[in-house]
């Protein structure tokens, strides 16, 4: 029965679901923390709420004085999803929340960052990259914007027959370079990609990345992949036909008799990533799609400059 009522849940209740799950694990209040900054005390008045009076200055001057906040509400979140075919892997997991593929968790990590946007009340859009920008949206703050985005991450969710899929190649680097310049100054930029590229386009992605900086932009870069499939060639002992998602090129072979090299060049390329991500001050985030939502909130947040 419980089986059957996960496959009901929206993507706007699983996004609210995992926000309150994460808030409620640190023993603090969803509005207060993140969404607003310390301005000022003032003195207390009987009466009124006593939850934000700063005891410890009580301590110091035997005066009841409160904390007033500021919100903030100069972010603009530009949330960057590629859609290239290669994301859909593993395609019989497309929509499964409890064993996402690559884009699948995508969608879902969004949805949870436009989550406790609209909380903070900062502004936020959405672009689907592939070898071209695909779709961009507006940037905004209401919650309508956000009913707007679900809808459209939604149809990101359904399944797909994986022989009719079109073939959309990984190639976002010119897009991100024209993002860069479009772009409102100083927005935050969250880049969800598997960064499945070919060789000679890995310095193109480096560029566009650096590009985005020089733009004096945020970057977080949630790399996703299936690490044991993916990185580590794990498909036992036996023949298997691998299949290129975005070329439909087919190859056979023993995948022990490779596995040694190729998670070799795998974690050079991964490297590579970090490596120049860390020189531009770009937050990088190794997303393992097995581990679970929970590894997009800390980073977040963290990038946020902001503790509960």
């Amino acid at each position: 029965m419980q089986a059957e009522l996960e496959k009901y849940k929206t993507l706007d209740f699983r996004a609210h679901q995992i926000v309150e799950g994460f808030i409620t694990g640190l023993h603090k209040s969803p509005f207060h923390g993140f969404s607003v900054e310390f301005a000022e005390h003032r003195l207390y008045n009987n009466g009124e709420s006593t939850r934000n009076i700063d005891w410890k200055l009580y301590g110091r001057t035997d005066k009841l004085f409160v904390k007033r906040f500021e919100e903030e509400t100069n972010l603009r979140c530009q949330l960057l999803i590629d859609h290239s075919s290669s994301m859909y892997f593993p395609v019989e997991r497309q929509g499964n929340f409890q064993e996402p593929n690559k884009l699948t968790f995508s969608v879902y990590a969004a949805a949870v960052i436009v989550e406790l946007l609209v909380r903070q009340r900062d502004a936020f859009g959405l672009t689907l990259l592939s070898d071209k920008i695909d779709l961009q949206t507006e940037v905004r703050s209401s919650t309508a914007h956000q009913r707007h985005l679900l809808t459209i991450l939604e149809g990101l969710l359904r399944p797909i027959d994986a022989d009719k899929m079109e073939k959309r190649p990984t190639s976002i680097a010119e897009s991100l370079h024209l993002m860069a310049e479009k772009m409102h100054r100083r927005s935050l930029v969250v880049i969800f990609t598997d960064a499945f590229l070919r060789p000679e386009e890995h310095e193109e992605l480096f560029d566009a990345l650096r590009h985005l900086r020089h733009c004096k932009h945020e970057v977080i870069l949630f790399h996703t992949f299936d690490r044991a499939k993916e990185l580590n060639l794990d498909f036992g002992n036996k023949p298997i036909q691998f299949i290129d998602m975005e070329s439909d090129r087919r190859i056979k072979a023993f995948p022990h008799e490779l596995s040694a090299h190729y998670a070799a060049e795998m974690q050079r390329q991964t490297d590579a990533l970090k490596r120049h991500a860390v020189q531009y001050h770009i937050d990088y985030i190794p997303v393992d799609i097995a581990l679970g939502f929970d590894q997009i909130m800390q980073p977040y947040l963290l990038k946020r400059g902001k503790h509960f």
